[in-house]
């Protein structure tokens, strides 16, 4: 294991949103360490602002190669809260339910969250959308730009759970 005095210092600004919601969505996300800079995006052609969201987040951390100390910025409260005021650990621990009746709503994302969480050490800062900070403005370009994508592949796991639905 990386000493934490060791750890890169990351920051992350993040973005996700679907048109229609659900419709075609994206999610965009902004890495910078010292002197490096790196973006990356994706789409879905039928998925939800929410399961967005929590993408950026987690494909931003899946980029990380090791442990890093991280600041990472998202503009949506449900990942925020659903990080910093425990309720997706509450809802794993309850069996992903919200209560005795309620499913938790994307466990498939909050899981993969929540184990990218225990890799690094992220501090999870919510900062308003829209409002000039350049680096989520760029973020949500990159997500946008991605829903309007070509093509775009199913998110499986959205997908299936609205069949089972239906």
């Amino acid at each position: 294991m990386v000493d934490t005095k060791e750890r890169k210092q990351v920051t992350i600004h993040t973005d996700g949103g679907a048109s229609g919601n659900p419709g075609p969505g994206g999610w965009g996300a902004v890495l910078e360490w010292g002197d490096h800079r790196k973006e990356l995006s994706g789409g879905f052609r039928l998925t939800t602002n929410n399961r967005m969201e929590l993408t950026a987040a987690i494909r931003a951390l899946e980029a990380l190669k090791q442990p890093c100390d991280v600041t990472l910025f998202s503009d949506s409260q449900y990942v925020v809260n659903g990080m910093t005021k425990g309720w997706a650990r509450n809802w794993r621990a309850k069996g992903w339910m919200r209560n005795k009746k309620e499913p938790a709503v994307n466990p498939d994302l909050w899981a993969k969250l929540l184990d990218l969480d225990d890799r690094h050490d992220v501090r999870w800062k919510w900062l308003r959308g829209h409002a000039g900070h350049e680096e989520n403005e760029r973020a949500d370009r990159l997500a946008v730009t991605a829903a309007k994508g070509r093509d775009l592949p199913p998110d499986v796991e959205y997908e299936a759970s609205k069949s089972q639905r239906s």
